[in-house]
């Protein structure tokens, strides 16, 4: 029996190696003949072999661009931190386009309601969006012929205006957050007194007489609580401080505290004024179903920032403690009143934790 095993075992080989076609019959003789043909066909088939070529490539790639950058790291260190982050941007890029499809493929095959999502989910659309419209003008300067040498000259020279924070470092994610926050705080002065020129125009007795006092609060250094905020609540969903009955100079002083540019006509600016607002109004009610507790000290931070508050000196804790008074104030806001929201990025951020002045 061992010998006509060993035949059909060699004749199969062969044949199958060779690509010789058997005569029909020949492989059934026996069924030991049969499990070895199956084996010897998974084993040498054409699509394992491409997979193994395949490998082997990705393989040789591999090493021959770990050992490049190894040169680099050894003989141009800050060129190579250079290459290093915007490697890793691309990644980061590219994996955020997956997440964005699967989370948008999600939506359209469940119908579910962008402020129906998750609040992770509903931040990474956000974010996504703001970093493709910040893409746009670089796409577009790159679009002439030889004009990416000249791209990649600007990316170097102004990452901060051109490139989006997924080609940052982490020292540049803290130093563009530090000079953005400057610029949004350039006009807190102004809303104040914004409100406080308006102030007499307002008719109720008691509504002006809180706000006086809320102005005078914060321009005094003190930081408000929530009730002294909704105690002016009527004041910002129909004149004077309506987000469509406002004064234009208000509107434009407002904007940046979103990073929008101001220079813009008085309408727009209001449709875009309320729309970002009612998105983090949206986002706000989010972190309420998901659980503060539940966002990690980076998430606490970057939703601080959003709303106003310099994070650049400021522990975890007291992130949490300032957002668990936000969610306080904004909880009990309706969609009419996204001017007060606009306002509250400055009257619940400029004094916090700072002593009020004597």
């Amino acid at each position: 029996m061992a010998l006509p095993c060993m035949t059909v075992c060699s004749r199969a080989s062969v044949a199958v190696l060779c690509g010789i076609r058997a005569p029909a019959g020949f492989y059934t003789r026996t069924p030991a003949a049969a499990h070895i043909r199956l084996f010897l066909v998974r084993q040498y088939s054409p699509s394992q072999a491409r997979h193994g070529i395949g490998r082997n490539i990705v393989s040789k790639l591999k090493w021959a661009n770990e050992k490049y950058e190894r040169f680099l790291q050894r003989r141009f260190p800050r060129f190579y931190v250079l290459y290093h982050t915007f490697m890793k941007g691309f990644r980061l890029l590219f994996q955020d386009a997956k997440e964005i499809r699967r989370i948008k493929t999600r939506m359209i095959t469940n119908n579910i309601d962008y402020n129906k999502l998750p609040y992770r989910e509903m931040e990474k659309l956000r974010q996504f969006r703001r970093d493709m419209i910040k893409a746009i003008p670089l796409v577009i300067i790159s679009i002439p012929p030889f004009a990416n040498y000249l791209v990649f000259v600007l990316m170097y020279l102004f990452p901060r205006q051109l490139l989006i924070r997924h080609f940052w470092t982490p020292q540049q994610l803290l130093e563009f957050q530090a000079v953005y926050h400057k610029q949004r705080a350039q006009h807190h002065q102004a809303v104040l007194s914004g409100l406080e020129r308006t102030a007499p125009s307002v008719q109720d007795n008691r509504l002006r007489s809180h706000l006086l006092n809320l102005c005078s609060k914060v321009q005094s250094g003190a930081h408000p609580v929530v009730s002294d905020i909704h105690a002016v609540r009527p004041l910002f969903s129909g004149p004077p401080f309506g987000i469509r009955r406002m004064y234009s100079d208000q509107m434009r002083h407002l904007c940046p505290l979103l990073f929008l540019t101001h220079r813009l006509p008085t309408l727009w600016n209001s449709r875009r004024l309320n729309n970002h607002a009612l998105e983090l109004m949206q986002l706000d009610r989010a972190i309420m179903r998901l659980g503060l507790h539940q966002l990690n000290d980076s998430e606490l931070r970057e939703a601080c920032y959003v709303r106003g508050l310099n994070v650049e000196r400021l522990n975890p804790a007291q992130c949490r403690d300032w957002l668990t008074q936000w969610l306080q104030f904004s909880s009990y806001l309706k969609e009419s009143e996204t001017s007060l929201y606009l306002h509250s990025m400055v009257l619940l951020t400029v004094n916090y934790l700072k002593p009020p002045r004597s």
